[in-house]
Parts: structure tokens; C-alpha cells; sequence
């Protein structure tokens, strides 16, 4: 016993023990996202992990995996704070985003410098994934606004005939970057903008009400509309206040369909509005010839208990992007190659994840498509090497006459 004891010791203090118990320890991934006022897109994007962890019964390179989920409220300094700490995590794999491009754009110079692993299945914004210099740790598989801003400005001139569009867009970055991309979409087709109009979070209904008014005073024929689902719920509750001879059709970013915009604006309100928006090309409501998605919708079923039907998967392109991105980050890590049972550093795991996503041997199924090659090494050269998707994996859907379902053609 005392032998025993003693070896213990010696272990102890040479260190060999703690390295081992730290081998043995879970990988852990971090869902830094807004769980206040976008929970829908939140839990969607965190259902989505989870069932794409599940296939591979939540073990990548042999350990255990553990999602944490944490909230950033949509501000970007409490997203720093949350990006921190899994950044001091010594077993921290990636880190997935939300629904909120601003958070990642104001952090994205630590998040690159501090080889953070940045999975992004929703979050927006062009220059998230192109930085200027420096190295680039992000991924997207998502709609991409460098792409998205010409899709729903060739949506409203060329194929619905609008001549006149009043571009509708919230006061961050994300917005902004919208109005440089759609104004330039514009001039392509010989058009500008009939009016521009920026919105702060939390406009009230008569601000709203006003800035609708001015849309039609300018003469404006359409509105793009650019927000999350809270403004996107104020716009159409003021919309509903005018005359129904002063609405305009509104086409809008995927941005309220991730929260209870369905819920507010429900089917008889919807019914009194034009309204759709931008989405990528899978839904659930249809997936009678797809054997994968049919496998990941019964997986959900058997995870998720308030999951029965189609319908009750709430944001789901929230669902798809992570399950999707999920499965492109297992087959990285297939790819990643460890030394024998000596405990890895987590940053040179990290790297060659990073390195095996850039150079993915073999295609990968998901639920949007089949990914060969998604992803190549970045440079301002090349700015959509860490794109995952395209514009031809775009298009428009609208909700139906249930609160959830998006029927997209």
C-alpha cells in the first residue's frame, strides 16, 4: 500500500497524472449565440449540433464531446467575455456563432489571433469570413451577404419587375454592409435606391410607422428589408396600421425567421402582407426522396421530445446549417492525426482541424447538398475560400398558414 501510495506521489509530482486525467477529459464545443432575443435560431442551431454529434455517438478523436451553450443577449462585449473563456478552456475544440453578425465582426481580430475555431451557420455579414491580413479561423456554411444583397436585389428588379426599391436596413454592421452590396447590386440593373432608411434595435412601432410613411412619400415601389425578427415585427405591425393602398411588398433577409416572427405576425396578419425572404435550398416539409434526411429528422424525433413533425422544427435553416457544418467538422477530425496515446495540445489539434477542413479528402453529404471540397485555404486572393455555400444555393420562401412551416418552391 505504501508502494502504491508512493508511485502515486511520484506521478503526481512529475506531472504524468494530471496529463493523463486531462487525456481522458471531454472535448468541449461552444455555441456562443443570442438565447434572448433570437432563442428560436439559438436552439435550432444547438439541435442541429447535437444531432449531427449524435450520429457519431458524441465522440470525435476518440474523447467524449460536450456542447456548451452560452448567451451573448446580442452584445458584443459579452460575446468577448464568452469567447474568452473558451478560449482559456484547455479542451475547447471550436466555437459555433449565432444568428448576430455584429458580435463577430467586432471580435474578430481576437478570435483569428487566438486560433479560435469559428463555425458559422448563420451569422451573415461579407467580411466575417475575409479578413483583410492575418490568418482566418472562421468557416461559413451559411447565406454569405456578398452573394445574398445581389440575390434579393435580382429577386426584386428582374424577376418581380420592381423598378423603385427602398432599402430598409438595421444600424450595424451588418446593415451596412448590406446597403454598400445592394446599392452596387442596383446600379448593375440601372437602378438606385428610392430611399434609404437605417433602424436602431428596439425601434417602436410609431418610429416604424414614420419611416414607412417616408418610404412612400419617395415614391418607393418595394421594400428590402434588412433586420432580425423583433424589427422585423415592428416594420409589419406599422405596415398593418396604413391603409392597405399605402403597404408595400417587402422582401426581406433570412434574419426574422429567426426568432417568433411567425408567432406575432401570425397567418390572418401575414394574409394582409407581401412578404417573403431570402433562405437556402432544403426544408423538411419535403424530404419523401431524401434517405438522409429522412434518418436526421427521425434522429431528431428520438433527441428532441417536442419534435413530432416538421412544422415543430422552429428556424430550421438554423437545423440544417449546423447539422451540415457539424458533419464537414466530424469528417475533419477524421483527417486530424495524433500521436499515439500522448495527451494533445488542443491549440495543434485546433490547427490541423483548421487545416483537414481547408483540404477535406472526400465529399461529404448534408442536407443542402453534397460538399466536395467546401472549403480551401483563405487569402484576399481568394475570398470565398471559407464559403461553404454559393448563390446558386439560394432562394426565397415565405411562412404558410401555420406559424412555423416555410414553404419554399
Amino acid at each position: 500500500m505504501r508502494c502504491a501510495l508512493a508511485l502515486l506521489l511520484t506521478i503526481v509530482l512529475c506531472g504524468a497524472a494530471p496529463s493523463a486525467l486531462h487525456a481522458a477529459e471531454p472535448l468541449r464545443i461552444y455555441l456562443d449565440a443570442d438565447r434572448s432575443s433570437a432563442q428560436e435560431s439559438t436552439t435550432a442551431i444547438e439541435r442541429g449540433i447535437k444531432t449531427a454529434l449524435a450520429e457519431v455517438h458524441n465522440t470525435l478523436l476518440g474523447r467524449p464531446v460536450e456542447l456548451t451553450v452560452l448567451d451573448h443577449r446580442g452584445n458584443a462585449m459579452r460575446s468577448l467575455a464568452n469567447l474568452k473563456a473558451a478560449a482559456a478552456d484547455p479542451n475547447m475544440l471550436a466555437v459555433y456563432c449565432g444568428l448576430h453578425s455584429p458580435p463577430v465582426l467586432t471580435n474578430l481580430s481576437f478570435i483569428n489571433d487566438s486560433g479560435i475555431l469559428l463555425l458559422n451557420p448563420w451569422a451573415a455579414a461579407g467580411p466575417i469570413t475575409r479578413p483583410k491580413s492575418g490568418p482566418n479561423w472562421v468557416f461559413r456554411l451559411s447565406v454569405d451577404d456578398t452573394k445574398a444583397g445581389k440575390v434579393i436585389i435580382n429577386r426584386a428588379i428582374a424577376q418581380r419587375g420592381f423598378t423603385r426599391p427602398a432599402l430598409l436596413l438595421e444600424k450595424t454592421g451588418w446593415g451596412f454592409s448590406n446597403e454598400k452590396i445592394m446599392v452596387n447590386a442596383l446600379a448593375a440593373h440601372g437602378a438606385s435606391p428610392a430611399v434609404t432608411k437605417l433602424f436602431n434595435w428596439g425601434i417602436s412601432v410609431p418610429a416604424a410607422k414614420i419611416m414607412l410613411r417616408d418610404v412612400v412619400t419617395a415614391g418607393a415601389d418595394v421594400i428590402i428589408f434588412v433586420g432580425n425578427a423583433p424589427e422585423g415585427i415592428v416594420f409589419c405591425q406599422a405596415m398593418l396600421e396604413l391603409s392597405p393602398a399605402l403597404r408595400r411588398p417587402i422582401i426581406s433577409h433570412w434574419g426574422i425567421t429567426g426568432g417568433d416572427f411567425p408567432h406575432v405576425i401570425t397567418p390572418a396578419l401575414r394574409a394582409q402582407l407581401d412578404i417573403e425572404f431570402l433562405q437556402t435550398r432544403f426544408s423538411f416539409l419535403n424530404i419523401r426522396d431524401n434517405a438522409l434526411a429522412r434518418q436526421v429528422f427521425a434522429k431528431a424525433t428520438a433527441l428532441f421530445a417536442d419534435v413530432a413533425t416538421p412544422e415543430d422544427i422552429t428556424a430550421p435553416t438554423g437545423f440544417v446549417h449546423a447539422y451540415d457544418l457539424t458533419r464537414l467538422l466530424i469528417e475533419a477530425t477524421k483527417q486530424v492525426e495524433l500521436a499515439g496515446k500522448t495527451p494533445e495540445n488542443i491549440a495543434a489539434i485546433r490547427q490541423q482541424t483548421k487545416h483537414a477542413l481547408e483540404h477535406l479528402h472526400a465529399p461529404v453529404q448534408g442536407l443542402i447538398k453534397t460538399y466536395t471540397h467546401p472549403f480551401t485555404p483563405y487569402s484576399p486572393d481568394a475570398p470565398d475560400a471559407h464559403e461553404a455555400l454559393g448563390a446558386q444555393d439560394l432562394t426565397f420562401g415565405q411562412y404558410g398558414r401555420h406559424n412555423e412551416i416555410i414553404l419554399i418552391p
